[in-house]
């Protein structure tokens, strides 16, 4: 299993694509394929059938994976996309932003 940058709750930027500049909150992060679903980016149309008389059917639009190396995290304290490092802080290990050293 593959250590990703990204995790689950965080606030991404697109940096290539179809969706270039968007920014957005992660969803799910699905780290044997590299990939995640970020909230508002990537849509995707998927046809819904009806599951009983009640329920309706119809095109629902959805968030659409993305694979995560066309993903950057969003610096908290300042705003920006930014690369992620690791350090150790009182024996954790913690992610930091590479342009503030702030820890996120």
């Amino acid at each position: 299993m593959k250590t990703l940058h990204i995790k689950k709750g965080d606030t991404v930027q697109v940096i290539s694509g179809n969706s270039k500049g968007q920014k957005g909150k992660v969803l799910e992060v699905s780290p044997s394929e590299g990939k995640a679903i970020v909230e508002g980016v990537n849509m995707v149309s998927k046809h819904v059938k009806p599951r009983n008389a009640q329920q309706q059917g119809g095109i629902v639009k959805t968030p659409g994976p993305l694979y995560t190396c066309k993903l950057m995290v969003v610096c908290a304290k300042c705003g920006k996309a930014t690369r992620v490092g690791y350090r150790l802080e009182n024996g954790n290990k913690v992610r930091y932003c590479k342009k503030c050293n702030e820890s996120i």
